[in-house]
């Protein structure tokens, strides 16, 4: 029985001798890596598709905002202009499986407006700012003020990548889209 554990000990060193068992050792390093970079992949593309998500949402919302009803209709309350820009986010970002319930407010609210605009919160969790009649950037041109709407938020994205410094790290998305009026 002693001479078959030796035999069987001088099989395995043989084996451990030969280059299969270094590419097995070299594989036990490069795939946990391989598969983290992978991942890291995966999140950092979800994390631009939800950013191109909002921002095509805040897009439609203002563009919902300026956008004429028809020629002969009375003009739109600003409540009702502010539903509907709203209304068309939310949409917008459904149909992409983005959680409009977890939408943010976006704190740098625009200061100047043309008339009697204002900012509203709005929508499923209010934190949706439609701004109307606003003084649209730059303001710095020799060319009279452009007004229109601007539509702000954030959007919470937090990445999920095991083993590294940003496993739950939370990133704020900022959508702030503004466009101008069609009077």
């Amino acid at each position: 029985m002693g001479l078959s554990v030796v035999k069987q000990f001088i099989k395995t060193s043989r084996l451990l001798q030969e280059t299969g068992a270094s590419e097995i050792a070299e594989a036990a390093l490069v795939l946990p890596l391989a598969f983290m970079m992978l991942l890291g992949i995966y999140w950092f593309g979800r994390a631009f598709n939800v950013y191109a998500t909002i921002n095509h949402a805040a897009r439609e919302g203002a563009r919902a905002a300026v956008a004429q009803s028809c020629a002969t209709c009375t003009p739109l309350s600003n409540a009702q202009v502010v539903s509907q820009a709203v209304g068309v986010v939310e949409q917008a970002m459904q149909a992409s499986n983005v959680d409009p319930h977890q939408v943010q407010p976006y704190a740098p609210l625009p200061t100047t407006f043309c008339g009697t605009g204002t900012c509203t919160a709005a929508g499923l969790s209010s934190n949706i700012n439609v701004c109307t009649e606003v003084q649209l950037t730059p303001t710095s041109s020799s060319y009279p003020p452009v007004c229109g709407t601007a539509v702000l938020f954030e959007y919470p994205y937090q990445f999920s990548l095991p083993f590294t410094s940003l496993n739950g790290q939370q990133l704020l998305l900022k959508a702030n889209v503004q466009m101008k009026g069609e009077y």
